[in-house]
C-alpha cells in the first residue's frame, strides 16, 4: 500500500510542530530568479540519477551504533547520498545539469509516516538549527508546487542537490539516519544546495585521499569539482559535509588524512554546523542578521597550508557578526 504523506495543516495536534516565527529582522535576496540562483550540476552528469537502492538500507540497518563511519557514506549512490531518483527529469529549470536556490529561504516540506515521536524530535531540532542561525525556513507545506518530501524508506540516507523542481525526496532511513542530529542536517544543507567538503577542487592542500583503501567500485566518489563555488570560505575540516576518515574503506584504513594528522578526529562530526558551514549558508542565500557562534560550536580555523597565502573564513570575518 502507498505510504500516505501528512502535511501537518492540523498543527494544533503535532505537539513537535515548529514554531510559526516571525522572519522580521531578515533580509534576503531578491525573489526574482536569476542565472545567480543557479546551482551548475554538470561535473556530475549522470550520476545523480538512480533509484532507492535497498541493500544500501540493509548496510545502514547494520551499522553499528559506536561505528566511526556515518550512515551516509554507506550508500551505491553519487559520493554515498546524492540521488535524484529516476525517472525524475528536470524540466522546470531547463536542464537537468542545473539546479536552484530555495526563493527567500523557504523550503516547504512534507513528512511521511514512519517516523517515531524521537524522530520526528530530531527532524524539528535539526530545522530548528537552520532557522536559529540562518535565514533558511523548513515550513510546512500549503499547496507549494516545490517541496520536500521527507521519508523514511529502507535505502539509507540521501538527497537531491538544491531545489529541483515539484516533489522532490530527501530519505533519512530510521533508525539508522536518526541517531545524531547532524546526519539530518547534513541531508538537508544538500537540500539547500549545498556539495559535499572534501570534493573541493583545493581539497589536496589540505587532506590525501589513499585511493588504495578505497572500495573499487567507489572511487568515484572521491572526484573533485572543478571550479567549485565556496563563497570565499577556505577549506573546512570541521563542517557537517566532510567525509570522515574512513569512508568507503575496503579494509578498515583510512581513506582521508589530514595534512596535519592531529586534525584527523575533526573529520566526519555530524554533531552540529561548523561556523564555516553557517558563514557559506548565509552568503548563498544572502542572509542579513548579526547573531553568535552556535552554542554547540565545533568549528576550529583549518590552518592554510604553508604554500598559501589565503586567510581562513574565521580569522578575517568578526565571529560577533558574520552573517552577511
Amino acid at each position: 500500500m502507498q505510504r500516505l504523506i501528512f502535511t501537518f495543516a492540523c498543527m494544533s495536534t503535532l505537539s513537535w510542530a515548529l514554531p510559526l516565527e516571525s522572519q522580521e529582522g531578515w533580509s534576503f535576496a531578491d525573489s526574482t530568479e536569476s542565472e545567480t540562483d543557479e546551482i551548475d550540476l554538470s561535473a556530475y552528469g549522470s550520476q545523480i540519477y538512480g533509484v532507492p537502492d535497498p541493500l544500501t538500507g540493509d548496510r545502514v540497518a547494520n551499522l553499528s551504533v559506536d561505528s566511526n563511519v556515518n550512515p551516509e557514506e554507506l550508500g551505491s549512490y553519487l559520493e554515498g547520498d546524492i540521488l535524484d531518483p529516476l525517472p525524475y527529469i528536470n524540466t522546470k529549470n531547463g536542464s537537468p545539469n542545473r539546479t536552484r536556490r530555495w526563493p527567500k529561504g523557504v523550503v516547504p516540506f512534507v513528512i511521511e509516516r514512519g517516523f517515531s515521536k524521537k524522530e520526528l524530535s530530531l527532524i524539528k531540532a535539526a530545522m530548528n538549527e537552520y532557522r536559529r542561525y540562518t535565514c533558511i525556513r523548513f515550513v510546512p507545506r500549503k499547496g507549494q508546487k516545490d517541496y520536500i518530501s521527507i521519508g523514511s524508506n529502507r535505502s539509507g540516507c540521501w538527497s537531491s542537490i538544491g531545489r529541483r523542481g515539484g516533489k522532490q525526496v530527501m530519505n533519512l532511513q530510521s533508525p539508522g539516519c536518526l541517531r545524531r542530529i547532524g546526519t539530518a542536517m547534513h541531508e538537508m544543507m544538500h537540500a539547500i544546495g549545498f556539495f559535499h567538503e572534501q570534493v573541493r577542487e583545493e581539497r589536496d592542500r589540505y587532506v590525501t585521499i589513499y585511493f588504495q583503501n578505497i572500495i573499487s567500485e567507489q572511487i568515484h566518489n572521491f572526484n573533485k569539482v572543478k571550479k567549485s563555488v565556496n563563497f570565499g570560505v577556505s577549506y573546512d575540516y570541521d563542517s557537517v559535509m566532510h567525509y570522515s576518515t574512513k569512508a568507503f574503506s575496503r579494509n578498515k584504513k583510512k581513506t582521508i588524512v589530514t595534512k596535519n594528522v592531529k586534525d584527523n578526529h575533526r573529520l566526519g562530526q555530524r554533531e552540529g554546523f561548523s561556523y564555516k558551514d553557517l558563514t557559506k549558508i548565509n552568503s548563498m542565500y544572502k542572509c542579513k542578521r548579526s547573531t553568535t557562534s552556535p552554542d554547540n560550536e565545533v568549528s576550529l580555523s583549518t590552518p592554510e597550508p604553508e604554500s598559501s597565502t589565503a586567510t581562513t573564513a574565521s580569522s578575517s570575518l568578526d565571529p560577533d557578526n558574520f552573517l552577511i
